[in-house]
């Protein structure tokens, strides 16, 4: 476990580098040379790169402790079922089984279907919600730095790619626990 954590930190701090270049490149190239492919996989990159920072450390380390308990309680979820309608993140869901936790092995890891496996469940929605806020907020944050340097088509896809990316997995992480706390507290 212990080679696991140095490499996925490793992982971690290289994709922080790349990320850094990245930007670096970005900031030092005038906003007009992009063509359209290149300000897609641009704004591509730009995710990936800051996303799996806090990935890496993720899977390795439980991130979800930042934030107390308290962020984590569903304070309201009328609202939360509102705005999960409102931007139908249940078609990000049924996207998501369909690529990826539909297969049995995936979906195992976050769910045994015992007892035991809705608290990993609710423990891993957590370190997953965790590192795509840090993303999320990060990737504004360079978003909102690159305005600055007039790379508008570039922070434009960033930015929806992030909102599909980020945003759309928290709202669905919050969701699971709704149903995980109320199974979980009966």
């Amino acid at each position: 476990m212990l080679g696991k954590k140095i490499l996925f930190s490793l992982f971690s701090v290289f994709l922080c580098y790349q990320s850094y270049q990245l930007v670096t490149h970005i900031v030092n190239t005038n906003p007009s040379v992009y063509s359209l492919t290149e300000i897609i996989i641009t704004a591509y990159l730009l995710n990936l790169f800051i996303t799996g920072i806090f990935a890496f450390v993720g899977f390795v380390f439980p991130t979800n402790k930042i934030l107390g308990t308290g962020y984590y309680r569903i304070k309201n979820p009328s609202l939360l079922k509102r705005v999960y309608a409102i931007l139908q993140v249940e078609i990000f869901r049924k996207l998501l089984l369909f690529f990826f936790w539909g297969r049995g092995k995936n979906r195992a890891q976050y769910f045994n279907g015992t007892r035991q496996g809705l608290a990993n469940f609710s423990y891993q929605s957590r370190q997953s919600e965790i590192g795509h806020l840090l993303a999320l907020v990060f990737i504004g944050s360079v978003c909102i730095a690159l305005l600055l340097f007039g790379h508008y088509q570039i922070v434009t896809i960033a930015t929806i790619i992030n909102v599909i990316g980020n945003l759309y997995p928290i709202i669905l992480q919050r969701h699971h626990r709704i149903r995980i706390d109320r199974i979980l507290n009966s």
